[in-house]
């Protein structure tokens, strides 16, 4: 009955049945990257000290909720290619790069972004039993995410030139560079900072006489 009815839904003169996973991996694929700006940006006053709108505790929340619903919704974006006959798909055109014959470059800085992603969320979870070090390491490469899915965003997607999507992707754009430009100038100032700290020169234990020795010893 459901799919009589959306057979006779006609969209620019093709069925809408016909292309319905297309469309929803398309819906999907945006909302996910959306999804993950969001992410970004909050993660980013979250690690700026006494910043922010939120309590740090509701902010750290808030993006690891945003990074594993971007996590979701990037499945419902691949798993949706699997029964489309738009476009063909399988596991290895989904999980591989540059297997598609479909835009293979475009989808490659998906497949990329995808698997970082994974690493990004796997390690957010274990977090407590990885070394510091590690756990900073691989959660950077939420950078290099975003700016895959981005990519994949502008070379394969088919809803950029919408006008409403314009809008969202001018504000998400401008958003995290903001933040990513601030997040540089903290680091920097940190850094200038450690170096201009007064450093106590050492005592010289010889120079210092008895009574002076007792005192430092106590």
């Amino acid at each position: 009955m459901t799919a009589t009815l959306l057979s006779q839904v006609d969209v620019g003169g093709i069925e809408f049945v016909d292309q319905i996973w297309w469309f929803a991996s398309r819906a999907a694929g945006s909302v996910a990257w959306v999804l993950l700006s969001c992410s970004m940006i909050i993660g980013m006053m979250q690690s700026r000290r006494g910043s922010g709108p939120l309590p740090a505790g509701w902010s750290l929340d808030l993006h690891r909720f945003l990074s594993m619903l971007s996590l979701i919704f990037l499945t419902i974006h691949l798993g949706a290619l699997v029964p489309d006959n738009f476009v063909e798909f399988g596991l290895v055109e989904l999980f591989v790069p540059m297997m598609s014959t479909w835009q293979p470059a475009a989808v490659a800085w998906g497949v990329v972004g995808f698997w970082l992603l994974v690493s990004v969320e796997l390690t957010s979870v274990l977090r407590a039993r990885l070394p510091h070090r590690v756990w900073r390491a691989v959660h950077l490469l939420s950078f290099v995410v975003w700016i895959s899915a981005t990519v994949h965003l502008f070379m394969a997607g088919t809803d950029v030139s919408h006008p409403v999507f314009r809008v969202v992707q001018v504000v998400m754009i401008g958003l995290v560079s903001l933040m990513f430009v601030s997040r540089i100038v903290d680091v920097v100032r940190s850094s200038a900072a450690g170096r201009t700290l007064p450093v106590e020169e050492p005592i010289d234990v010889d120079e210092v006489d008895s009574g002076k020795r007792r005192e430092l010893a106590a």
